[in-house]
């Protein structure tokens, strides 16, 4: 699913009334309709809740003016709070107050502070408040009446259910941050495709629930903008990777994964990385660890195969791995090798992991501590055999990979990961709220599942599994949606597990123990 600025979204608006003969009161008339079709299905009891629309004199307003309207149509009476001089209104916008008013619906005017404050016990007294005060055509921050709205409707004692048309009114459409005060919605319903401002943190806390919904753009418009490069990921977006099974297949079929993880007291990171892999169908998976912690690694799942490694006095890996051509035997018939997960920052072991990078030929992942063998220096990880790799930070481990601060790369997460996808010719999958996923052509998968239950140690071992195990099952060919699934599978998963066991109690080992659900509820029993 394609993710627009604001400008972008213009011209989609643009071309479908210019091109396509679609008028603008047809498109505001469908956005309307399909924000109360989500209406309706959030609230089958819509009727005897007490409803309030807050609209202003843009476009946005003009769509909550045909969602009120069209609520009435289900009997529903929502109070409708217009902060501004009608006459203010103009175009589509002011038709549709027409209609309004044609159909014996009442405003409540609020062109002053004082009026707003009259307005207060009506908004305490809703169960359902739809905001559509400002949507896309925001520049700058909110300033006047709206600023006052806006800031005391966020400090109301009580709420209720908040649903915003498009974007929680105040937010930036096109960056991460707001720089004036936005409503916090617990839904939003974006027309026709989420807004860049909107699905990046922080702003993202402001959104609540999202969900998109057609209004008309045309299919063709859409296939044309192949300009538009940064994504939405959800099930749709992974028509291409076929995940079903011929019935003639064999664990061959589905490829080969090596993990080069674990050293003393991290033998967990190996064993869950394993886990990964084979929940995500890896056809085998292979872990390299250091040889004193084997048998503990072996015996941690039965269905991973084992090899020890020569270590050094720390019982972390060693150059010695390399001796008589032995990690290049290991690496024969792999089809992907994953290395980082608890191997440890021990200096020798940082040599391995560099050398490695270096020399492996077949398509590399790199995570945790592979990460910090390359601190600083962000550029060596260029000077590679393999033609393809990629990288999993978290903001700590990127900010030491450039050298930045945390805080930077965290309020500039998809130019960061834009940036070293580019630098380093590796695809970027920067963890977190909105996991990014940035390819070194300006391509960029945004992920919106996950939950903060999913910030407990081992998490980032199973996402490396994962993605090492669809690696070997889908190759490398649509590498950066191939990653991207892993990253959406494993936000599934966690949300999945939360739902059961709630976010404080939620493990590593449950996320894994979910990723058969989340295969099975993100997509239709003939696509698996």
């Amino acid at each position: 699913m394609k993710v627009l600025t604001a400008a972008q979204m213009r011209e989609m608006d643009r071309r479908t009334i210019e091109e396509f003969r679609i008028s603008a009161l047809q498109l505001m008339e469908n956005a309307g309709t399909r924000v109360v079709e989500a209406l309706l299905q959030d609230f089958p009891d819509i009727a005897q809740r007490n409803v309030v629309v807050l609209c202003g004199k843009g476009n946005n307003g003009g769509d909550g003016l045909v969602i009120a309207r069209l609520l009435r149509k289900q009997n529903v009476a929502p109070a409708v709070i217009l902060c501004a001089e009608p006459e203010a209104l103009v175009g589509e916008a002011a038709k549709n107050l027409e209609r309004w008013r044609e159909g014996g619906g009442q405003l409540r005017i609020v062109r002053t502070p004082e009026e707003w404050q009259r307005e207060r016990g009506t908004l305490l007294r809703a169960t359902v408040i739809i905001d559509a005060l400002l949507g896309t055509g925001l520049k700058g921050p909110v300033e006047g009446l709206l600023r006052t709205v806006i800031e005391d409707f966020n400090a109301l004692p009580t709420r209720g259910v908040v649903v915003s048309v498009d974007i929680p009114s105040g937010l930036s459409s096109d960056t991460a941050d707001s720089p004036g005060p936005a409503i916090r919605a617990h839904d939003t319903v974006a027309l026709a495709a989420p807004k860049l401002g909107e699905v990046l943190p922080p702003n993202r806390d402001s959104v609540g629930f999202l969900r998109v919904v057609d209004i008309g753009i045309p299919a063709k418009l859409w296939a044309e903008r192949t300009d538009l490069k940064i994504h939405l990921l959800e099930p749709g977006e992974f028509r291409q990777i076929a995940l079903s099974r011929k019935p003639s297949s064999h664990k061959g079929t589905y490829g080969h994964a090596l993990l080069v993880a674990g050293s003393r007291g991290k033998t967990g990171a190996a064993v869950l990385a394993a886990s990964g892999a084979l929940r995500v169908g890896a056809g085998l998976v292979t872990v390299a660890t250091p040889q004193s912690v084997w048998a503990t690694v072996a015996s941690g799942l039965p269905e991973m195969m084992t090899h020890p490694l020569p270590e050094t006095d720390a019982q972390t890996i060693s150059m010695g791995s390399f001796d008589y051509g032995g990690f290049a035997a290991l690496c024969d018939g792999k089809n992907v090798v994953a290395i980082g997960p608890g191997l440890s920052t021990h200096a020798e072991t940082q040599q391995f992991i560099s050398k490695a990078v270096r020399e492996c030929p077949l398509p590399l992942i790199l995570d945790a501590d592979g990460l910090n063998a390359f601190a600083g220096r962000a550029k060596d990880l260029r000077e590679r055999c393999a033609p393809f790799l990629a990288i999993t930070p978290h903001p700590g481990e990127m900010a030491r990979l450039l050298g930045r601060a945390t805080a930077d790369v965290q309020s500039h997460r998809l130019e960061m990961a834009q940036e070293v996808a580019a630098l380093c010719n590796a695809v970027v999958i920067l963890k977190g709220q909105g996991t990014i996923v940035a390819a070194p052509d300006g391509s960029a998968f945004i992920n919106d599942s996950g939950n903060p239950g999913m910030a407990t140690g081992g998490t980032g071992d199973v996402l490396t599994g994962m993605l090492a195990g669809l690696t070997a099952q889908f190759g490398t060919e649509d590498w950066a949606r191939v990653l991207g699934l892993g990253v959406f599978l494993h936000g599934r998963a966690g949300d999945f597990a939360a739902a059961k066991l709630g976010q404080h109690s939620l493990l590593a080992s449950d996320l894994v123990a979910h990723i058969p659900e989340a295969f099975l509820r993100s997509f239709p029993p003939e696509r698996l």
